[in-house]
């Protein structure tokens, strides 16, 4: 992914954030070399001028991508440093149920288990305060991950795949968010195997 002249990726992230784990994990996975520039979310960076002008969205993660340009979402960013690459399948079946994991996860799992994370984690919030509904939609997904993994190692296939590493960012911090994982061994079981297989430690 380093352009011929040798410079990196650059990735604008905040080192609390499940979406800009996404990233750095699948390029640290792939051994992709880049330069990371924190952004504080929480303080307010991403609505500074000077965020604003390279990303008008005013979100992280945001990478810099030689000799490809500028691309802002997790899920965009890490097939494109994947392209080409055993993350993401061959056979056009599975290249779909990635996607499906993929755009579940932002849309039924992210939003609701990231937001009790980070009231209880970052803003420092009781557990009994959370959203009701961030609660509820936050613990049917954690039951459908249980589910799927009580007859497979992996959501795709039969290696890890982006969405394994798309999964892995906020629910590896679900407890956190005070949710409970101590009834869900199958993915309690996963979590540790795609840690290990990240070289993830926390």
């Amino acid at each position: 992914m380093a352009s011929p002249a040798g410079q990196p990726l650059t990735l604008y992230g905040d080192g609390r954030s499940g979406n800009c784990d996404k990233v750095r994990f699948t390029l640290d996975y792939l051994r992709i070399p880049y330069e990371w520039i924190e952004v504080d979310s929480y303080a307010g960076e991403t609505r500074e001028p000077w965020f604003l002008e390279i990303n008008p969205q005013g979100q992280i993660p945001l990478a810099v991508i030689p000799d490809f340009g500028t691309l802002a979402q997790s899920s965009a960013i890490i097939r494109v440093i994947a392209a080409g690459t055993a993350l993401i399948p061959d056979e056009p079946r599975l290249a779909a149920a990635l996607d499906e994991w993929m755009f579940w996860e932002a849309n039924n799992h992210e939003p609701f288990v990231s937001a009790c994370i980070g009231h209880m984690t970052y803003r420092g919030q009781a557990r009994e305060s959370r959203d009701e509904v961030c609660v509820r939609r936050g613990e049917r997904a954690l039951d459908i991950m249980e589910a799927c993994l009580a007859s497979r190692e992996w959501f795709v296939g039969d290696s890890m795949t982006l969405a394994d590493i798309a999964l892995i960012a906020y629910t590896r911090n679900a407890e956190r968010g005070g949710f409970e994982l101590h009834n869900r061994p199958c993915v309690r079981a996963w979590i540790a195997r795609t840690k290990q297989a990240l070289g993830v430690d926390a």
